[in-house]
């Protein structure tokens, strides 16, 4: 954390009457972040935003200028971005496209659709009869291969609803010429096939993988391809793990046989998470500890209902202590030293647990507790109104003049 950062959020704090509950994003050093992933990223690759890992708008205002586009999964998602650009490149994506989203993707001129089943080609093809231009698509496929990473979360190389089989490519491109001539035209492949993957090395092997599978398709089907999409999936560590190394992975990318083979197409990367998780935090004041059956507790203003990650992957989230000095009581103010102690929320649930049998050195109530990395799939992924806590807070970091700057202009809006 950086000294901008936690200074904010001591500032916070100090001017907050409750009990903190509060999000900071650190647009700054998302735009840091991001201005150097792109400065090592090989001619001819393209950097596109995923906002499922955070719609917030603030996040894609910060981006817009800094990156080639935005992937989004819903209709929803797509007209956030176009509330804030009507031109910037849009890929929609997605399992479930109602043909109302399609409709309305088309008319908002989305760069590419990602085309996940037979169906959903149909479709495509059926709507945009008539028009003077053809719709864009790509084909994303559910590679059949065992070579791919192994991770938590997998949507390719096994059976998943994402994505259209390998085995059935003949028959989409067979549909799109008998049935789509002038109604689309097929630009390339899409792949995202797992997710936090924190292997460099694996992950430029997997894309080696899809360039060739690519390479091989237009061969045999005789296709003119300018885009091969490689999706996410690259990951964040949330525990003592080594970090995903995105130097080293575009540095493998720059040396790809296959990329090099296939010239004058575009290999895009979509990110979510490597983008924004980093750069936010969520602070927690401590409202309660108390010891039960040889195990303590400390009671936070917030909980899983704000920041479902941890629960939802099963890890024990990486956090600090701000401590407090103030505490306004004449009884004594509980706390745990050298020991171990859960850190839950303040729903009526036992699953609420943001880290379990975290070693601290001192943790005392009205000490808030503030975890990193909450930047992307937490908030949005939450139960917000369980119980009908107040929601958190949300505030923005910005820079200008050489000074750090907080406000709280805008603010999420349901999930």
């Amino acid at each position: 954390m950086n000294t901008n950062v936690w200074e904010a959020i001591d500032r916070l704090r100090a001017e907050s009457r409750e009990p903190l509950c509060a999000y900071l994003y650190d647009l700054a050093g998302i735009q840091a972040h991001v201005r150097e992933m792109r400065r090592v990223m090989p001619e001819g690759t393209g950097l596109f935003y995923a906002i499922k890992a955070n719609p917030d708008r603030r996040i894609i205002e910060c981006l817009l200028p800094l990156v080639d586009g935005f992937e989004v999964a819903s209709a929803g998602e797509l007209l956030k971005v176009r509330e804030v650009c009507e031109s910037v490149r849009i890929l929609f994506g997605g399992p479930g496209k109602k043909e109302a989203e399609l409709e309305l993707a088309i008319r908002h001129n989305v760069t590419y659709i990602h085309v996940e089943s037979l169906l959903e080609l149909r479709r495509i093809i059926r709507l945009a009869q008539g028009r003077s231009q053809p719709v864009r698509i790509l084909l994303r496929i559910n590679l059949r291969t065992a070579a791919l990473p192994q991770t938590k979360i997998a949507m390719g190389g096994r059976p998943t609803p994402f994505g259209l089989d390998e085995l059935l490519i003949e028959e989409a491109i067979g549909i799109i010429r008998e049935e789509g001539q002038g109604a689309v035209r097929l630009c390339g492949f899409h792949f995202h096939s797992l997710s936090n993957n924190l292997r460099a090395e694996l992950h430029a092997e997997m894309i080696e993988l899809y360039l060739q599978k690519a390479e091989e398709w237009a061969e045999r089907y005789n296709l003119d391809i300018e885009i091969v999409n490689a999706g996410g999936g690259f990951g964040v560590s949330y525990d003592a793990a080594p970090a995903f190394d995105w130097p080293l992975f575009t540095s493998l990318i720059a040396q790809s046989e296959a990329r090099n083979r296939l010239a004058g197409v575009r290999l895009w990367f979509e990110p979510g998470r490597l983008i924004v998780a980093e750069h936010g935090y969520y602070a927690a004041e401590v409202i309660d500890i108390k010891a039960a059956h040889d195990q303590h507790f400390a009671v936070l203003r917030g909980g899983t209902h704000h920041n479902r990650l941890p629960a939802s992957w099963g890890h024990n989230h990486p956090f600090v202590i701000m401590p407090a000095d103030k505490w306004a009581y004449p009884f004594a103010r509980p706390e745990v030293k050298h020991g171990k102690v859960t850190l839950v929320g303040e729903l009526c649930t036992p699953k609420d647990r943001l880290h379990t049998d975290a070693e601290v050195e001192c943790l005392r109530v009205g000490d808030l507790v503030i975890f990193e990395k909450s930047g992307a799939y937490c908030w949005t992924i939450s139960h917000h109104d369980f119980l009908g806590h107040p929601h958190p807070e949300f505030y923005y970091l910005t820079e200008g003049n050489g000074h750090a700057y907080i406000d709280n202009t805008a603010r999420p809006t349901g999930g």
